[in-house]
């Protein structure tokens, strides 16, 4: 078959906090975009400022006439503009759950359905627009990817048609820093010797509060260390006795020499699609801490230690399981983290454009 013409969505690069959907949707892009049998068209909206997260993709990007948050709008209430406009694709790929208008073959990225069981964590209006994809997904039966089994059931469980879904893992991109990079990013962030790592959005559905009662309670005073940039709701309570770093948004270039130096790598979330930084962890050889139950068990399957995040004291029992067997977990993880890679998500991406294509347009 000839090479496939894809448009391919990437407005969530200009989010305030573009998040793991934007990391995940660079990521298949550059894998796309090294293969001969896809042709990418990123687009995106039209906008005035540089996008929140680098895009470092080969070639020019299509623009829509309007940009976030006016775009979203117009393709749920108006199915305006169409992404043909700009795109001479095959096949349209939203990258995240709202849909772009149009009337090609569409595929569409669902990475979580959060806002079902956690609306209190979602703005008034991220719970009605994502409820209205939701509607217009079900109703124009396209393809759906699902970053997890979780994910799929929880699709399933609101109404889509399971013919329909197609579990489409993220990956990681092994990559690992030289010593000159380690002992930058030690200098840089003055990090101590050994500290709990976290990384993620700081928001409600991260249950950082928890890990920093968790880690408070314990007799052994690790220091925690926190990446990631304010997401909304209120800030966690910080004990005034308690070693707590908030580094805000870390570089990508930086994570890799983080993680390693990090000596236990603690994510107790109540709900995520997939859990990146997990593997991200793990490929670095650091212990993960994680959740039991929705996909970050099902990514970290036996190579992590699983606790209930609603649990303080679960929580403390993990910690001290990874700070004493960090070696088996070290390799686990990166045993975990080696099947796991963006060249298999590119390729069943692909697979599944094909597949969209010869089911047409409904």
């Amino acid at each position: 078959m000839r090479d496939v013409r894809v448009a391919y969505g990437l407005e969530q690069c200009w989010h305030r906090v573009p998040g793991g959907t934007a990391v995940s949707a660079l990521e298949v892009a550059r894998e796309l975009g090294a293969r001969e049998d896809v042709t990418l068209l990123p687009f995106v909206g039209r906008h005035s400022r540089p996008p929140t997260i680098p895009i470092d993709l080969q070639g020019s990007m299509a623009s829509l006439p309007l940009g976030y948050p006016y775009l979203y709008e117009g393709w749920l209430r108006f199915g305006w503009p169409k992404v043909e406009s700009v795109c001479d694709a095959d096949v349209v790929h939203g990258t995240t759950i709202i849909p772009p208008a149009t009337r090609l073959p569409l595929v569409v990225t669902i990475h979580d359905l959060a806002f079902f069981r956690y609306p209190k964590f979602f703005s008034k209006r991220g719970n009605r627009v994502f409820r209205r994809s939701v509607e217009i997904l079900k109703e124009r039966r396209c393809l759906a990817m699902c970053s997890s089994t979780a994910t799929m059931e929880d699709c399933v469980s609101a109404g889509f048609d399971e013919s329909l879904l197609r579990l489409v893992p993220l990956g990681v991109r092994p990559s690992m820093p030289s010593p000159a990079d380690i002992e930058r990013v030690r200098v840089t962030y003055d990090l101590p010797d050994t500290f709990v790592l976290f990384v993620g959005t700081l928001e409600p559905r991260k249950n950082l509060t928890r890990l920093i009662e968790a880690m408070n309670s314990m007799a052994e005073r690790i220091p925690l260390v926190v990446a990631g940039v304010n997401g909304w709701g209120d800030a966690p309570i910080v004990p005034h006795d308690m070693q707590i770093t908030f580094l805000g948004q870390v570089p990508q270039h930086n994570l890799s020499a983080l993680y390693q130096l990090a000596t236990v790598f603690a994510y107790p979330s109540l709900w995520e699609g997939f859990g990146l930084p997990i593997l991200e962890a793990m490929t670095q050889g650091t212990p993960v801490v994680t959740s039991l139950g929705t996909s970050t068990q099902e990514v970290a399957s036996d190579a992590a230690v699983l606790v209930d995040p609603l649990d303080v004291s679960s929580i403390v029992q993990g910690l001290r399981q990874a700070l004493g067997s960090r070696e088996v977990l070290a390799q686990k993880g990166r045993d975990r983290a080696a099947h796991m890679v963006w060249g298999r998500t590119a390729q069943l991406t692909r697979d599944v454009y094909v597949e969209a294509l010869a089911m047409g347009v409904k």
